[in-house]
């Protein structure tokens, strides 16, 4: 498992700078002031260096939920039961949850993956059973996943990833499932970027200001129990990560190696592409944040990592709710770059010199 994961990791290669003139010329050929579109703009150069192409085409998206349970949730560390977890995928897989109106809003397919629920679901065409265990263990007690379980949930996110590579996608975004999954999330901004734990440690769910402030304790104990099983970034994703965030690491990881850009969500997916970037730094280059979450911290994470985000809408539900909305603006970024006319080709005039 180990030698298939360094063949991925050495299969990501940077983006081909060189493509930037050319796409920049029909940028700025469009009829209109060079640069009055703004962050649209830098979303078509971003897209079309991800896809190595001056033609970029956007006609096949996809949303990846990872549903997975987390043993610290026995810390009461959430305001639901870990119940939830599984009651919600059958919501989904029902077609009632929010990101099945936004991802059919945006024409994008939608597929559950059991990473690590703890419970068995029967086959359904949305569902992917990926279990690795029922569950991972209560990181504040010791690591909530061993290298080798971590492992096997990033290649199976890796293989989804190429697998849709195959099936035409061109576009991914992530979305999770999964009680107390914040918890493990801001343990690993902690780690990973050294944030500090009290002023990036939210709500949730809908703790008050005493769960919160319990929830801190507990984070800080999981820090301090795994303090010698964090001195890789694998390790650390291993011993304070779960089942949900590892695979969608592996789905960040295999689509940069098939040169897919993916739409990360929010509070929850941003830490397994912080964990991504950590394994290579070669992958912020085919990274979309989609919003900045209501939750708190993630605008410290996003300032540490250099990110603007596309959307900013106070959400914080997690799904991919985020991640879909924010596919259609990238989507009507790429059609102003292919419909819109060109001076060139208009009769307009262009700005005076």
């Amino acid at each position: 498992m180990i030698n298939r994961f360094q063949e991925l990791l050495s299969s990501i290669r940077p983006v081909d700078m060189s493509l930037t003139a050319a796409v920049q010329a029909r940028l700025d050929d469009l009829t209109k002031p060079q640069g009055s579109l703004g962050r649209l703009e830098d979303i078509v150069m971003k897209y079309a260096l991800a896809t190595a192409t001056v033609e970029p085409v956007l006609t096949k998206k996809k949303v990846f939920c990872f549903a997975a349970d987390h043993g610290v949730a026995a810390e009461g560390v959430s305001a639901f039961p870990a119940e939830v977890t599984p009651q919600m995928v059958y919501n989904m897989l029902g077609g009632g949850a929010a990101i099945n109106v936004l991802s059919r809003h945006a024409g994008a397919d939608l597929e559950v993956v059991d990473m690590g629920v703890n419970h068995d679901f029967a086959g359904h065409p949305m569902l992917r059973r990926c279990k690795v265990r029922y569950g991972s263990s209560n990181m504040a007690q010791g690591p909530a996943m061993s290298v080798d379980e971590t492992l096997q949930a990033i290649m199976t996110g890796a293989m989804l990833a190429r697998e849709a590579r195959q099936q035409g996608y061109h576009l991914l975004a992530t979305g999770e499932l999964g009680i107390a999954n914040t918890t493990p999330a801001t343990a690993l901004y902690a780690s990973l970027l050294g944030l500090p734990v009290e002023s990036i440690t939210g709500r949730g769910t809908g703790l008050d200001e005493n769960g919160v402030a319990h929830k801190v304790s507990v984070i800080r104990r999981a820090l301090e129990v795994n303090r010698l099983n964090t001195s890789t970034p694998l390790e650390t994703l291993a011993a304070l990560g779960g089942f949900e965030i590892a695979g969608i690491t592996g789905l960040i990881l295999g689509a940069a190696s098939a040169g897919i850009p993916v739409v990360v969500d929010g509070f929850i997916s941003s830490s397994a592409a912080v964990a991504a970037m950590k394994l290579s730094c070669k992958v912020s280059d085919y990274l979309f944040f989609s919003h900045l979450s209501n939750e708190q911290g993630h605008r410290a994470v996003m300032k540490s990592l250099g990110a603007v985000p596309i959307l900013e809408l106070d959400l914080r539900l997690g799904e991919g709710t985020g991640a879909a909305l924010a596919m259609q603006v990238i989507e009507a970024s790429l059609k102003i770059y292919h419909e819109m006319a060109t001076f060139s080709s208009a009769s307009v005039s262009g700005k005076n010199s």
